[in-house]
């Protein structure tokens, strides 16, 4: 009896050791094996970016046209939008009532004429004190004077255009009185056969800029920068490029920018005065060290990656971002050549995790994911 007992519990252990055992083996097989993520190590590549700033565009010369005297407009000789050439005839004014002034005036003179021939004489004879003759000769003088006084007036009521160019709008019609003091110009005439392109940078862009290029002065550094494209307001990509000239002396206090002044060639006459757009400036960064967006995440408003150390975990890295060019960031500070970081999945991962590193190319994990589906 009592062997049969000590039989029976020795099976009951058998099994427990054998449940215990399973339930081991069990929880071993649960355990998932690390994640593979795509890893790859940093080099160094050279990228162009670009940045776009709105800009406005006005003739190299824009010239006010205003009327040198009073006088209702007559004649109107051209019309907006023509081409005209320097000393061009652009308005008339009415001039009936010069015309009469200048006719008296020249009467004024024929009178003083005569009172001067008559005393010659009389002061060559001694019958009157040479101080009259003077007197009579200045009053000639005056005759004259006015008259030419009228004459230019006549001359000044035919406006005409001071350079070659384009007629921009014209404020006056027909019949309006006019005069030099007016504070609207009768119209403006623009050449534009090459444009400014004017636009702003804030003083942290301004001082970027002018570090960025080779040069012992601001003139060189602007010299040495690239040349620059123009967006049209149409979108497209004007066909001349443009170089920037110069910049205003100082920053604006109440805006913070300084203007910059950009210079555009206009073979064809497609840019005019008044034009928007955007200037397009490329940015080259040589020999930066480059990451994709994808790979990046925000934590506080800092922007971080994982890198991968030799026991293959991963850890939240802290990097400066310098500039973005289109799908890559170009970093600053935080990372170096060689370092291996997570290229896609770290949504999914946390810092200190273990990963199954899949090898990827620089030149592949940089390159776009490309769009499966357009809206």
């Amino acid at each position: 009896m009592m062997k049969k007992k000590l039989y029976s519990i020795g099976i009951l252990t058998l099994l427990l050791v054998v449940e215990s055992c399973g339930k081991s083996e069990s929880k071993q097989a649960v355990a998932p094996p690390p994640p593979s993520i795509p890893v790859t190590e940093i080099q160094q590549k050279t990228v162009t970016g670009y940045t776009e700033y709105p800009t406005t565009i006005e003739g190299i010369v824009n010239s006010d046209v205003r009327a040198k005297t009073s006088g209702y407009i007559d004649k109107v000789y051209v019309d907006e939008g023509e081409k005209v050439r320097k000393g061009q005839a652009l308005f008339k004014l009415e001039t009936q009532s010069l015309n009469q002034d200048a006719s008296a005036a020249k009467a004024r003179i024929n009178i003083a004429q005569v009172e001067v021939n008559k005393l010659i004489p009389l002061v060559e004879k001694n019958i009157i004190s040479p101080v009259q003759l003077e007197t009579a000769k200045a009053n000639l003088a005056q005759a004259k004077a006015n008259y030419s006084s009228v004459s230019a007036n006549i001359g000044y009521a035919t406006i005409k255009s001071p350079i070659d160019g384009y007629v921009g709008a014209i404020n006056f019609r027909e019949g309006a009185l006019i005069g030099p003091s007016d504070a609207t110009p009768l119209t403006k005439v623009s050449e534009i056969s090459q444009v400014y392109a004017f636009f702003s940078f804030n003083e942290a862009q301004y001082i970027d800029h002018l570090q960025r290029y080779e040069g012992k002065t601001k003139a060189e550094r602007i010299q040495n920068s690239p040349d620059l494209s123009l967006i049209l307001a149409n979108g497209k990509v004007y066909s001349e490029k443009g170089r920037i000239q110069t910049s205003t002396g100082q920053i604006n206090q109440s805006t913070g920018t300084i203007t910059i002044r950009a210079a555009f060639d206009n073979p064809n006459e497609l840019l005019t005065n008044g034009n928007s757009g955007k200037i397009r400036l490329p940015i080259e960064y040589k020999n930066a060290i480059v990451v994709p967006q994808s790979a990046t995440f925000e934590q506080q408003k800092d922007v971080m990656i994982y890198t991968l150390d030799k026991d293959n975990k991963v850890k939240a890295t802290l990097i400066e971002i310098e500039g973005a060019v289109d799908n890559l960031y170009v970093v600053k500070s935080g990372l170096k050549v060689g370092d291996k970081i997570a290229v896609t999945g770290v949504s999914k991962l946390k810092n200190g995790a273990t990963i199954s590193p899949k090898s990827t190319p620089f030149e592949t994990a940089i390159k776009p994911i490309a769009t499966l589906f357009k809206n």
